[in-house]
């Protein structure tokens, strides 16, 4: 689109914008067909957003995300609330498991996560603490939609669903059967349909009769769900009686 008529405030914005979890790392000229910029424009802003700290050229010329956005990040109240109350319960459900721990939350018609503790035996992972994975792929994910407004709901599902392996579910009335059931169980699972060899089960955690959140595991495989869930839902009911006492 033409520069004209364009903000500088909504360009730079439009450059921030051009990367998401598909594009981590990009080169000047594809962030400038991304943000719709003319490509002296986008070498202007994006070398002000470098010198500022948002932006960050690597060895190989492309750019990221630096690390002055992260730090803002983590002002958000979702990060320092959340975030800091389900933290100690990450860490012991990590402790008593061994399994890498999801905490996420509800971005649109994606989910955020919040949180992930891992370690050298965990499971191999695309999610990243900030990234955004979709919702009908991942076990926080559809703990999330299970519970979502139906709109957030009609959103996803009114859309064709994004094939991540063999296994993912993209048949809508099959997703839809699957949800229909997270309320009535209280959690989720998900058979490597994001990553392969990774399966995951996850619970809401609830506060004020709301899901402000989903907290997850993620196994190699799902035969210890019937051990693993009860220690699931003793921390998502630790992180929700935190949130109550500091909301209180």
């Amino acid at each position: 689109m033409p520069d004209s008529g364009v903000t500088v405030a909504s360009r730079l914005l439009a450059i921030l914008g051009s990367f998401d979890a598909g594009h981590r790392a990009l080169t000047l000229s594809e962030i400038a067909r991304r943000a719709g910029l003319t490509l002296p424009t986008a070498h202007r802003l994006v070398a002000e957003l470098a010198g500022w700290g948002a932006l960050r050229r690597t060895a190989t010329g492309e750019y990221v995300i630096g690390r002055r956005l992260w730090d803002l990040g983590l002002l958000a109240p979702v990060q320092t609330g959340l975030r800091d109350v389900a933290a100690p319960f990450l860490q012991d459900l990590y402790g008593a498991t061994k399994a890498t721990v999801h905490l996420a939350v509800l971005d649109g018609t994606q989910a955020l996560y919040l949180d992930r503790l891992s370690g050298h035996g965990s499971v191999p992972l695309v999610s990243r603490v900030g990234a955004r994975l979709p919702l009908h792929s991942t076990g926080v994910g559809k703990v999330l939609l299970g519970y979502a407004p139906a709109d957030v709901r009609h959103a996803v599902l009114s859309r064709p669903l994004e094939r991540y392996t063999p296994y993912t579910i993209v048949a809508p009335g099959r997703l839809e059967e699957q949800l229909r059931r997270v309320p009535r169980d209280g959690y989720a699972t998900t058979s490597e349909e994001m990553t392969l060899g990774a399966c995951s089960i996850a619970v809401p955690v609830l506060a004020a009769d709301a899901v402000v959140a989903a907290l997850g595991l993620v196994l190699p495989d799902l035969r210890g769900r019937a051990r693993l869930l009860p220690a699931l839902r003793v921390a998502s009911r630790g992180i929700a009686r935190s949130l109550s006492l500091e909301a209180g």
